[in-house]
């Protein structure tokens, strides 16, 4: 990638010999972003897959729902639990995990960053608590 114009990347994994173009789009404030072009589509990825038994590396549109996020397969409950622990981990620094619910705020973090964090902890929380109620009105239906 010497110029502005075009780029390849070469991949080698075991059996897998693979060369992908790479082509630079400009950005709105100057510079450039480049993008893979996806061998089957021909058209611009950011990110290239290769599900398990694949031979080659092609972009999400090729594979269709071979290929996802790992939080596109977790049900609202499960993504609850995922965004808390994010959360929990961006906060906890130095102290122990399972003392907190919610850590306190970190030295250096700026309050209006820290109370983004609880909004987003608590409405994680209200789904947690509304599929667990649901949960009980089951139970006690039968």
């Amino acid at each position: 990638m010497e110029d502005n114009y075009e780029g390849w990347l070469r991949i080698q994994l075991g059996d897998l010999d693979q060369t992908i173009i790479l082509v630079p789009k400009p950005r709105h404030f100057g510079g450039y972003q480049w993008y893979f072009v996806c061998p089957v589509m021909n058209r611009y990825a950011s990110v290239l897959w290769l599900p398990p038994e694949a031979e080659r590396f092609c972009s999400r549109q090729t594979w269709g729902r071979q290929v996802a996020y790992a939080s596109q397969f977790a049900d609202p409950d499960n993504r609850a639990h995922i965004g808390q622990a994010k959360i929990k981990s961006r906060l906890i620094a130095d102290l122990d995990p399972d003392e907190w619910e919610l850590p306190p705020k970190p030295k250096g973090m700026r309050w209006r960053t820290y109370n983004r964090y609880v909004q987003k902890f608590d409405a994680y929380e209200d789904i947690l608590s509304q599929n667990i109620a649901e949960l009980m009105a089951l139970l006690d239906e039968g």
